[in-house]
């Protein structure tokens, strides 16, 4: 398949991916990984974000084809219907490539797990366990008069007052 398949190209793509996903970083490169907003079917997607505080014209092309070339053979480990954005941070023209290939596999790996982690989470809510989305009665609240309860509420100590920032 061509790289063209497998390329993000509106900014949609790019926001669903980078709020609905998970995030890792490393020192030079932050990995975004999420769902599509297409759905499952399609094959995984890649867009890459390099400012220009990396530098000019020529390096930020220059960072952008490393970024890709590390990532192209990776594109067959990816699971349908997700979305990869890579963020190049300041001094990663500076880094070797495979010092680069290192973090992003890094960066990448970490992010799957995180991602598995989040969608295993919400399929599967643990036994015994209040869900997320649970009344107000379903979670057990301290009585009225007991020591969680008492005092100023902002966890001072009653009688006091806390203290605002930038106060000596």
């Amino acid at each position: 398949m061509s790289w063209s398949a497998h390329r993000l190209r509106s900014s949609e793509q790019f926001r669903a991916v980078t709020r609905g996903g998970v995030r890792s970083a490393r020192s030079h490169v932050v990995v975004h990984l999420g769902p599509l907003p297409e759905g499952d079917g399609q094959a995984p997607r890649v867009g890459f974000v390099v400012s220009k505080k990396i530098g000019n014209a020529v390096i930020c092309n220059r960072v952008t084809r490393r970024l890709r070339e590390i990532i192209r053979p990776l594109l067959d480990e990816l699971p349908a219907g997700t979305g990869v954005v890579a963020r190049a941070l300041p001094g990663i023209d500076q880094q070797p490539f495979d010092q680069l290939r290192e973090d992003v596999q890094g960066a990448l790996a970490s992010a799957e797990r995180k991602l598995q982690r989040r969608t295993v989470g919400r399929r599967s809510p643990r036994a015994g366990t209040a869900s997320r989305t649970g009344t107000a009665a379903e979670a057990p609240r301290p009585a009225a008069g007991s020591e969680a309860t008492a005092g100023t509420g902002s966890g001072a100590t009653p009688g006091t007052t806390p203290a605002r920032k930038g106060s000596r």
